[in-house]
């Protein structure tokens, strides 16, 4: 099975634009289309440690009864307006391995944006069968599209 998805679109804007708002914690909560994410805390990223913290509300997925909880948000990959990835933990809960990011690469009429979600290095003991992965695919690709309404929009 695979453990990762990669999905894309080309948004018409310029990466420095798009990595903006994929770097910053109100850029995570505009344009999350799980519904999970409500708010958040924090200055937006500049380099690989640097963390802010997302106010969740998992009952928005329907699947696990955890309500309302905080994530630190923790930057595990940067490259200014190319690149960034991210890994969540909590204060009762450690990272446990998966990761999500955004690849920026500029093309004609815009940037070509690759949203990644892998979960390939999570321990089989966090694994039970029906589970994994957390996020639709179907979600990374809508939250594609808030990018671009998000960037258009220049909010």
């Amino acid at each position: 099975m695979n453990e990762r998805f990669e999905v894309q679109r080309t948004i018409p804007a310029e990466a420095a634009q798009i990595f903006k708002i994929v770097s910053s914690p109100e850029g995570h909560v505009a344009i999350d289309a799980s519904g999970m994410l409500q708010s958040a805390t924090g200055d937006p990223a500049h380099a690989v440690g640097d963390t802010f913290v997302i106010h969740m509300d998992r009952e928005a997925l329907g699947d696990l009864p955890m309500g309302k909880y905080d994530v630190i948000v923790t930057i595990t990959g940067y490259e200014q307006d190319r690149f960034i990835t991210w890994e969540v933990s909590g204060p009762n809960f450690p990272s446990i391995g998966h990761y999500y990011g955004y690849r920026l690469e500029p093309v004609e009429g815009g940037t070509l944006v690759t949203s990644i979600y892998d979960w390939s290095r999570v321990d089989e003991r966090y694994k039970p069968e029906g589970v994994w992965p957390i996020i639709p695919e179907s979600a990374l690709k809508a939250t594609l599209g808030i990018l671009e309404r998000t960037a258009r929009s220049g909010t």
